[in-house]
């Protein structure tokens, strides 16, 4: 979408979209709708159909910075949004101009994470939510979300491509590309206006990647900053078209049939985006990088010892940041914003499965209901070795 917009001055829309930050109108809590000027499809007097998203944190990170690079990493945490991913920034869009156009039925193929911010606006709007899902190929937590939002729930085929191809409030509509874009004028307000060198995002349908490339674009032009970060996609091996395309050159996209990784808001092997995701690399001078399911679960791993928690798919920007500066791709030292799309608690049986005896016995005790034995528990469990 392209919008003739009005001549403004940045810098009293700045100060503007700061001073919203304190005011109580429920349009001006969402870290969405704060940035209206930027998305100017919707009519004045429209409902604003809003949970108040966005508003993510930025947080530094010392261990994680210190084994990807060593770099100068922050994570934007989009799992902090009301559904815990970066879906909601543009599902408030998406269902908000449904409402306008008085839609009562609203529907989304899904891994997870789009089916449960789908139906959580769909019933804050009072529409009716039917979700596509592959059948038994998405986290429990997700799908009871999705269900206790009250979503109509059709489990068809064994993969996110399958379930796709009946469709349809996905990334490929243009109102939620506009609302994920806002993540950037956020983004950089959070940083004083000044864009990092990298802005790193994992990649599965690739709709993530098109609206930060967007909302870095409008920016520059706009003149709201002056020069343009780099934007890298990290795909999973095991469902990684993107990779393969870009590595091959290839005009058309290598799918990959039958996806396969444990990062499972990733798990698509035909994006529909891939064209758009294409565009954004070449324009900002960035590129793909493919990552192991270990390479995962290490970073997932070094994120929780700082305190960061996210799902498996999020800790893919980390483990792919990581393996770049090994290969000399991004030099020591850079200045990185990894986005984080989804909260720890998207898939808990993930974290469960790869507890090893040791790591699980050391920090789970089962003692008796006395003193005594849960003194000399606890004295056997801190001991510091000598």
């Amino acid at each position: 979408m392209k919008y003739d917009l009005d001549p403004f001055d940045p810098e009293k829309l700045r100060h503007a979209w700061h001073q919203r930050r304190l005011s109580g109108e429920p349009i001006d809590r969402s870290g969405v709708w704060r940035f209206r000027e930027l998305i100017p499809f919707v009519e004045p007097r429209a409902r604003i159909i809003s949970l108040s998203e966005g508003s993510t944190p930025l947080v530094g990170t010392r261990r994680a910075g210190w084994w990807a690079g060593p770099v100068h990493l922050t994570i934007k945490h989009q799992g902090s949004n009301p559904t815990g991913s970066f879906k909601d920034l543009g599902m408030t869009a998406c269902i908000t101009r449904a409402d306008s156009r008085h839609v009562r039925r609203v529907a989304c193929a899904s891994t997870g994470n789009t089916s449960s911010s789908m139906a959580a606006y769909a019933a804050r709007a009072g529409m009716k939510a039917l979700v596509f899902v592959p059948y038994r190929q998405i986290s429990a937590a997700k799908l009871a979300q999705a269900l206790d939002f009250g979503a109509l729930v059709v489990e068809v085929g064994d993969t996110f491509d399958e379930a796709f191809r009946l469709f349809l409030v996905n990334s490929v509509n243009p109102f939620r590309i506009e609302g994920q874009k806002t993540i950037v004028a956020e983004l950089m307000e959070q940083r004083a206006w000044r864009p990092p060198d990298y802005i790193v995002v994992p990649g599965g349908n690739l709709g993530n990647a098109s609206a930060i490339g967007k909302g870095l674009r409008e920016l520059k032009e706009l003149g709201f900053i002056e020069k343009v970060s780099r934007i890298l996609v990290i795909q999973a091996a095991g469902a990684n078209p993107f990779y393969r395309t870009l590595e091959a050159d290839s005009p058309a996209l290598i799918p990959v049939c039958a996806p396969e990784t444990e990062a499972t808001a990733i798990r698509i092997g035909h994006p529909a985006n891939w064209k758009k995701a294409r565009r954004v690399l070449e324009w900002s001078g960035g590129f793909c990088e493919s990552v192991t399911d270990g390479e995962i679960s290490e970073a997932k791993r070094v994120l929780a010892e700082d305190g960061v928690g996210c799902e498996p798919a999020s800790a893919a920007t980390v483990a792919g940041v990581r393996k770049l500066v090994r290969a000399g791709k991004i030099e020591r030292h850079a200045d990185v914003v990894c986005v984080l799309t989804g909260n720890q608690l998207k898939d808990t049986e993930y974290i469960m499965r790869h507890r090893s005896a040791t790591k699980e016995s050391g920090q789970r005790l089962c003692v008796e209901p006395n003193l005594d034995a849960l003194r000399e528990a606890l004295e056997a469990a801190v001991a510091v070795p000598a």
